[in-house]
């Protein structure tokens, strides 16, 4: 989902005065009048301690309004977060997160080594920062219910061939990882072998794009029932018609988590890019639903039935009235 918002030119300026200045250490940001514009450049108190920096944002930080926040991690890497608490007006949620892919590409994708999205502002304390990292590195204590979920996670990416994860960046936008086998199965749509349904998923934690299956045999009405119903997916199908056109489908159910839905909401345009552009998939449809149960075969089939043009026969013009 594009917002058609950009980034102002004094947006550019701070932004490269934080990059120039290694004394600072946030440059906050926000959305005004159809663009992006900054608000205030935090200096850093602590030079050599970034987690003792994070309590400088606290009264910068608001329970209902979003926040982008352009940090230095260390003197040359930079990371990009996207502040949307769950209280804020659901306008202001879906504007900040179809533009958080803007706001990094136009500023310098190759810049930050990170984009992060946030909707508690623990998130952003020292300890919260510290948890983020231990996630990511892997060296988290997980409960019983996590390590259920990993076990499951794994399983998915081992049956699609790996555990794997690489950095892809398309054309102009923001890089995301990868799982391995989700560029291998798109490309196998295109080959127009056996399998002709593709799902991925993301995971919201490190915002990893994920193979969930590569499937055969798929129908119009079988993909009522073929794609999940509990949390958001993106679904890539060959269809059946002349041609065998590429359909992208994006579905998010109602019971989706807030930030499930801003993650995918700002992501699909990657998603179909990675098709595009990594697997040389092209895409002939792009169909939103709010849930499986309202594809049916009559909502596919009608993307490609024949536009009936409404001919109007030459009309003789009036007689002027007697004067």
């Amino acid at each position: 989902m594009q917002s058609g918002i950009s980034v102002s030119t004094e947006l550019h300026s701070a932004f490269n005065s934080l990059v120039n200045d290694e004394s600072s250490r946030f440059l906050l940001a926000t959305i005004t009048d159809e663009s992006l514009v900054p608000l205030e450049t935090i200096p850093s108190q602590s030079p050599s301690n970034f987690h003792a920096d994070l309590a400088l944002l606290a009264p910068h930080i608001k329970p209902n309004e979003a926040l982008y926040i352009l940090l230095r991690r260390s003197p040359s890497r930079f990371v990009a977060v996207t502040y949307v608490p769950q209280t804020a007006p659901v306008r202001q949620k879906m504007l900040f997160a179809s533009t958080r892919l803007t706001l990094v590409r136009e500023l310098g994708g190759e810049k930050f080594e990170e984009s992060i999205f946030a909707t508690d502002a623990n998130e952003l304390t020292a300890e919260g920062w510290a948890r983020h990292e231990a996630h990511v590195a892997g060296d988290q204590p997980l409960t019983q219910e996590e390590q259920d979920l990993q076990g499951i996670k794994e399983a998915e990416l081992q049956e699609s061939g790996g555990t794997g994860a690489r950095r892809v960046q398309t054309s102009g936008h923001l890089s995301m990882s990868v799982g391995e086998g989700a560029v291998e199965a798109l490309k196998g749509l295109k080959e127009g072998g056996e399998e002709n349904l593709v799902q991925l998923k993301i995971d919201v934690q490190t915002e990893t794009i994920i193979l969930v299956s590569s499937t055969a045999g798929a129908t119009a009405a079988s993909l009522s029932t073929s794609i999940a119903n509990d949390e958001p997916r993106y679904t890539f199908y060959r269809h059946t018609s002349d041609g065998n056109p590429i359909l992208f489908i994006y579905t998010c159910p109602g019971t989706s988590k807030v930030k499930e839905r801003m993650v995918y909401a700002a992501s699909r345009g990657f998603a179909v890019l990675l098709a595009e552009q990594e697997a040389g998939l092209p895409i002939a449809k792009r169909l939103e639903f709010s849930s499986p149960e309202d594809i049916g075969p009559d909502a596919i089939d009608e993307e490609f039935a024949p536009k009936e043009e409404k001919k109007t026969g030459f009309a003789k013009p009036k007689r002027p009235g007697r004067r």
